[in-house]
């Protein structure tokens, strides 16, 4: 897989350069040293208050450099990736942002980082700078060890030492409360897949079906390898490991970190996963779901827990300048509004009419049956999923029945644009519901049903823009439903809406739907799954 980079000796100095031009309202510069020496640094810092330093390896962006701005930290210090910055590095950074306060250095317990910046702070405390140094270890991946990782729960640290330097608060005190925020922090993290070193690749090392459990944030394996089942069994194992690591308090914040690359919507459903669990009650403030310190593009989330004092609580929901750090969020229970009146009194009263069941339920089974070979057409022509779309629509509907009015067709037309809309997804369903809502309309005026499933398609096909000849359901619909209307057989039905499903595989441009994206190369020889889909259904009817 390709990336987005000029050269890996390069990414590091030209991708914090990208976001100091991104961010030029925000303060921020770098010391003129590279490409040895990277720092960033805040230029509204005033030398009166403590300054607060912290840095790493590269590759867990947003962490650290997204971290600097008033409220958090003073200056970043910026290894190569997943590397150690030089002692150089660290004391330039230090001699550059420390004033009379002196500075704190928070540092994540990894052997290069300790050693860096412990020589780093002897060498500016014999310049005559004031320095306190913080270690932080809140991995608990390996119970008992007797030097464990330093990894997200840092943030933590961060932004409470941010918090009372920005407060004009002593270098004692924010050390202080440094300190016990780092001893009193648990974290621990899962993924499905390693990282992707930049300019080198990955190591597929996770089976599918797999996840590593109690990895570090540097691409190093995790500490077990379990069997994935989902979401809710990896918040639940670590909801388990936290609060059985955590000290027990009143009330915790929790920080969800997104590893990478796990989209938005997993991270999501992790977070009701975390928030909902029995034992997650006591979590009093959510920061994130969010990427905060990342491992590059790994596919795995992790979670911190801290327990939670009135000076911890006030830390943490201060505002700052970085916009990485999307806040504290107090947690709340879900707030539910009920629906409008007026869409609650359209759902219809139900009704029996035994023919007009079998019938739907015959026209359901059939449409279901085609989900496999209509997912397969569209994967040619489309995104690959009209037949799980068409299927699931179906399901719905057959499974409503029983609450749907039979007895009325144009009661039954006007609930199933009800079904539809709201279970079917996609522009097909919408499409349907409005085809059915003009008919049920139209039926309830008085016309037979051919006429008002014809004048339900000349409202979907006013409303969708396509017509005959542009290479959709139409091609196969219109057709039928005009043999219909004019006093023909099913079977005749059947075969106008064939002809029509098979003149959209010569067709050589789609002017609707995602065919429309599609070239004509890769449309020929393929009819549309949706006109296939209308003329297996009425040659399923008509069949018996």
């Amino acid at each position: 897989m390709g990336q987005f980079i000029n050269a890996r000796d390069s990414i590091v100095t030209e991708s914090i350069d990208g976001m100091l031009r991104a961010a030029g309202h925000a303060a921020l510069a770098r010391l003129d040293g590279y490409p040895h020496i990277k720092v960033v640094c805040r230029t509204d810092h005033k030398p009166s208050k403590v300054a607060v330093i912290s840095g790493g390896g590269s590759g867990h962006e947003p962490a650290h450099a997204g971290f600097v701005g008033k409220g958090m930290l003073t200056a970043a210090v910026c290894g190569e990736v997943f590397a150690s910055p030089s002692v150089d590095a660290v004391l330039a950074a230090i001699l550059a942002v420390t004033g009379k306060a002196g500075c704190l250095l928070i540092v994540k317990n990894y052997t290069g980082d300790r050693l860096n910046f412990g020589l780093a702070a002897e060498r500016a405390r014999l310049l005559g700078r004031k320095v306190e140094v913080v270690i932080v270890a809140d991995d608990i991946a390996i119970p008992g060890i007797s030097q464990p990782r330093g990894v997200a729960g840092t943030l933590f640290v961060h932004k409470i030492a941010g918090h009372f330097a920005e407060k004009g608060a002593g270098l004692a005190v924010v050390a202080a409360m440094a300190r016990e925020a780092a001893a009193a922090t648990v974290s621990l993290g899962i993924s499905l897949s390693s990282c992707t070193l930049p300019g080198i690749g990955r190591e597929d090392r996770v089976p599918k079906g797999k996840a590593e459990v109690g990895l570090g944030i540097h691409g190093e394996p995790g500490v077990d390898l379990i069997g994935f089942e989902g979401a809710r069994q990896a918040a639940d194992l670590m909801v388990r490991k936290l609060f059985g690591g955590v000290r027990r308090a009143s009330g915790y914040a929790l920080l969800l970190n997104n590893l990478g690359s796990t989209t938005p919507l997993e991270m999501g459903v992790l977070a009701h996963e975390f928030l909902g669990a029995p034992r997650a009650r006591k979590i009093k403030l959510a920061i994130g779901p969010a990427p905060l310190m990342t491992s590059l593009d790994m596919h795995g989330f992790s979670a911190s827990l801290l327990p939670l004092t009135r000076d911890f609580a006030a830390a943490l929901a201060s505002p700052v300048a970085p916009v990485a750090w999307p806040g504290a969020t107090p947690v709340g229970k879900l707030q539910r509004i009920k629906l409008p009146k007026d869409l609650r009194r359209q759902r219809p009263k139900p009704s029996r009419d035994a023919a007009l069941r079998s019938l739907v339920e015959r026209c359901c089974d059939l449409l279901a049956g085609l989900e496999d070979e209509l997912n397969g057409l569209d994967q040619k022509v489309g995104d690959g999923d009209t037949g799980s779309t068409i299927a699931t629509g179906a399901r719905s509907l057959k499974g409503k029945l029983g609450a749907l009015p039979l007895d009325s067709l144009g009661g039954f037309f006007s609930a199933t644009s009800g079904v539809l809309s709201t279970s079917m997804g996609g522009s097909s369903g919408v499409l349907l519901a409005i085809l059915f809502a003009a008919a049920g309309a139209t039926a309830e005026a008085g016309a037979p049903w051919p006429k008002a499933l014809q004048a339900g398609l000349n409202r979907m096909m006013e409303y969708g823009g396509a017509g005959p000849g542009d290479r959709t359901m139409v091609d196969a619909l219109e057709p039928a439903l005009a043999a219909l209307a004019a006093g023909k057989t099913l079977s005749e039905a059947a075969a106008a809406a064939r002809q029509g499903a098979d003149a959209t595989a010569k067709m050589q441009r789609a002017r609707a739907g995602r065919s429309a994206y599609v070239s004509a190369a890769n449309l020929s020889g393929v009819p549309d799954p949706g006109a296939v889909a209308v003329a297996r259904l009425f040659e399923g009817l008509a069949g018996g």
